[in-house]
């Protein structure tokens, strides 16, 4: 299939942002936030996570609803984009030995509220620049190529943590900086050649309005029923996907314990993730057109069943390199095909409200999870049964999400 130049455009900055996930929201910057000193835990960074999500799930149906009239759009973009960058690029500032602590979660909230931020109004460009029978490898090529992108200024700085001292601060800021740079040029395309064609007419009072229609868009939810009946599917099923990223590091550490798994190993299994989830995710997206985005999204549903029955039996390194790999065959897939599938069955001039509600489907996901989790830890004792616990979040996604349309057109 042959890209056209807003698709380029727009896959690009899926090149841009997964630079700031792996590098800030995983791996490095929960680093250097563990090394300032207080009374406090490293774990902390968990609520500040909290705050930012409820941020903006909160905010991005409104905003999302304004940004559906003419124009809109990419100013939305742009906003958030540029205090994303700024943030990220900010945490390099933040000295540990000042104590500053309060401070650098303050830059890390607001660079994560630019990053999801953007991501709202980036998702529901995926409308303008492609049409339905693409928007599947379209989607998935996103995902794919913002992987394996991802890798190069995330090696970059792991060399500069490494050649500088994985105890000292320097070489994680200078990642900070490299992200921020990373994130800014690849953004460029996305401004200069990606478009709104789909929007709705101004009209006076546009933040009145705006509000009305997301009232209206609640309140006869009937009339979308396919995009409620997914949404829920896909709240369960994500919430599991999630989970399992985010739990992950802390599940292998506690049932291999802490000397088995050094900072450096972490890492590495966080790049083979990364490297794995590229091919997968583009065979994803071919496989979908081939056979059914609905068949892809249940393989993937039931290869992440398969990841935490086998996380029962990991007892030594390597099997955590193996669920690495098992878990990025699925991610980008399930991910990509999820966010297509849904593109397809939303109002197309109301993109932007539409994926303010997948947004916040999305950043309430992983609530339940690792509650599950940690509660079943405590009950039984044995940190290794509560992987047991996410899998009905994918079975009870996985029948929902059956009752949905075979062919999207039928939405």
């Amino acid at each position: 299939m042959k890209l056209t130049q807003e698709e380029k455009s727009w896959i690009l900055y899926d090149c841009a942002n997964s630079a700031y996930s792996i590098a800030i929201t995983t791996a490095l910057f929960p680093i250097i936030f563990g090394m300032f000193k207080s009374n406090g835990s490293s774990m902390d960074l968990g609520y500040f996570n909290t705050i930012a999500s409820v941020f903006i799930a909160v905010l991005s149906p409104i905003l999302g609803t304004i940004a559906d009239y003419k124009d809109k759009k990419k100013r939305f973009f742009l906003f958030f984009f540029i205090i994303g960058v700024t943030f990220t690029a900010s945490l390099a500032l933040v000295q540990p030995e000042s104590g500053m602590r309060l401070l650098i979660a303050i830059f890390y909230v607001l660079s994560a509220v630019g990053f999801s931020g953007a991501n709202i109004f980036y998702d529901s460009f995926l409308v303008d620049v492609t049409s339905d029978e693409r928007m599947d490898k379209v989607s998935t090529r996103g995902f794919a190529f913002g992987y394996i992108s991802s890798v190069i200024p995330f090696a970059i700085s792991l060399l500069m943590v490494l050649a500088l001292g994985m105890d000292k601060a320097v070489g994680y800021q200078i990642g900070f900086i490299i992200t921020a740079v990373w994130w800014g040029l690849l953004t460029m395309p996305m401004i200069k050649n990606v478009k709104q064609r789909h929007y709705i007419e101004s009209e006076p009072s546009p933040v009145k309005n705006s509000f009305k229609r997301l009232a209206s868009t609640v309140t006869n939810i009937k009339k979308h029923k396919t995009v409620a009946v997914f949404l829920i599917a896909y709240f369960l099923y994500i919430d599991g996907v999630d989970t399992i990223i985010k739990m992950v590091v802390p599940y292998a550490t506690t049932v291999l314990g802490t000397d088995a798994l050094d900072t450096f190993t972490l890492l590495a299994i966080l790049l083979v993730i990364q490297i794995i989830a590229f091919p997968c995710a583009i065979i994803y997206g071919n496989l979908a057109k081939k056979y059914s985005t609905r068949l892809m999204i249940t393989v993937g549903i039931f290869t992440y069943i398969i990841a935490c029955i086998a996380a029962y039996f990991i007892t030594s390194i390597w099997h955590i390199f193996v669920l690495g790999a098992l878990v990025g065959s699925a991610q980008g897939g399930i991910q990509a095909l999820s966010r297509s599938y849904y593109a397809k069955i939303i109002p197309k001039q109301n993109s932007n409200e539409f994926f303010g509600f997948y947004n916040i489907f999305g950043k309430f996901a992983a609530i339940i999870g690792p509650g599950l989790m940690a509660l079943t830890t405590t009950i039984t004792g044995n940190a290794k049964l509560s992987i047991f616990s996410i899998i009905p979040l994918f079975i009870a996604g996985f029948f929902v999400f059956l009752t949905l349309p075979k062919d999207t057109n039928e939405a």
